[in-house]
């Protein structure tokens, strides 16, 4: 084996054994599927964003409205989680699931968000990939692989999103 290899297997080996710890802990379900990356959704500028430029991070995907009080509520907590971690490979990605473009940059700008908005208005599939929704906030973990890890519904305190990230990362 190459000398430059060795750092590069040591770093797969241990990103393996992260994972088989967080299943081990029971942070991910073991029956889960690879997550649908396969969506492109608008931010708040109307740009196109790619779910699947995200592969390789760990994802916090996170299904919201404008008018949602528990999901308002929840944005701190996200703003810190991406703050925090995104240098060790967090990607916090939020879904409006009925809100235009351009009710998103305001409000956007209001919570002081600091990952992507997206808008998955009119894009029953998107849904229907990570539901069925029943309620919001609904937040996917995917890990670095595309694997759904797990869901919640409704609200998250920081404390449980920080024990799942720092279990997977």
């Amino acid at each position: 084996m190459k000398r430059s290899a060795l750092p590069v297997l040591l770093a797969l080996v241990l990103l393996a054994g992260k994972s088989a710890a967080a299943e081990e802990q029971g942070l991910c379900d073991p029956k889960a599927k690879a997550a649908n990356l396969n969506f492109t959704l608008k931010d708040a500028n109307g740009k196109p964003v790619k779910l699947a430029d995200f592969k390789g991070k760990l994802i916090v995907l996170n299904f919201w409205a404008t008018w949602c009080v528990p999901c308002r509520a929840e944005i701190p907590t996200l703003v810190g989680l991406q703050t925090k971690y995104a240098k060790q490979g967090l990607q916090v990605v939020g879904v409006s699931i009925d809100d235009p473009v351009e009710k998103l940059k305001p409000f956007v700008t209001k919570y002081q968000m600091n990952y992507p908005a997206l808008t998955a208005l009119n894009n029953d599939a998107m849904l229907d990939a990570y539901g069925p929704m029943v309620v919001v906030p609904w937040t996917v973990m995917i890990k670095r692989d595309g694997q759904t890890c797990a869901k919640h519904i409704g609200p998250v305190t920081k404390e449980a999103f920080e024990r799942e990230i720092k279990g997977l990362i």
